[in-house]
């Protein structure tokens, strides 16, 4: 049978070419595509989330864990399509009008896959408009990011633009970055603040729940 444990650890150690071969021998006995999801790349994610969360892993393991994730994701993604199983939501990130920073949102976004969401990555520099399309579109959690305390402001821009086009009831909206803070969360009507990638994650999942 497939071994989960041994997809989960080839994730974590950010070995993309064992994650593909592993994936690809579960599908081949016929192990379902949302098994593989939940049980090993869902859980190696999680795991290299909490251990970023302790510093006991930095950025540039992250990074290399969401692209073994990735190579697996690959070969089931449009086996879950075929399948329709139910991702777990959808979310869209960005950062925010007038900040060109994407590292972060990046790392949102791959933890966000990790957890087995379906991510709409809006790029940087976005403004409300494309906030308000992602929620016509189907996203029930919008992420913000700004790393510059002078773009924060462009996070209740977008949350009025939401609440002008009466569609707040609709979303969940989370908020991170640097200068962020939970007060500021609260202040602009924030329904989360994250520190981290992982516990963006963790966030959305509880927004969703």
């Amino acid at each position: 049978m497939a071994d989960f444990n041994a997809i989960r650890d080839a994730l974590k150690a950010g070995k993309a070419k064992i994650v593909k071969e592993l994936v690809q021998a579960a599908i081949d006995e016929g192990v379902a595509p949302a098994d593989i999801l939940n049980n090993s790349l869902v859980v190696g994610m999680g795991e290299i989330g909490e251990m970023f969360k302790n510093n006991e892993v930095y950025v540039p393991e992250v990074l290399i864990a969401a692209r073994a994730m990735k190579a697996g994701m690959d070969i089931i993604k449009p086996l879950l399509v075929k399948d329709n199983v139910q991702m777990r939501g959808t979310v869209a990130i960005g950062t925010v009008k007038g900040d060109l920073h994407d590292i972060g949102k990046n790392l949102v976004g791959m933890m966000l896959e990790g957890a087995g969401f379906t991510v709409m990555d809006l790029g940087i520099d976005v403004g409300p408009d494309k906030y308000v399309q992602a929620i016509k579109d189907g996203a029930q959690v919008i992420g913000m990011s700004a790393l510059l305390t002078t773009t924060m402001p462009s996070m209740k821009e977008i949350i009025d633009a939401i609440i002008a086009e009466g569609l707040r009831e609709k979303v969940k909206v989370m908020i991170g970055g640097a200068p962020v803070t939970q007060s500021y969360a609260d202040e602009i009507g924030a329904d989360g603040y994250s520190a981290d990638a992982a516990s963006a994650a963790d966030l959305a999942k509880k927004l969703v729940g």
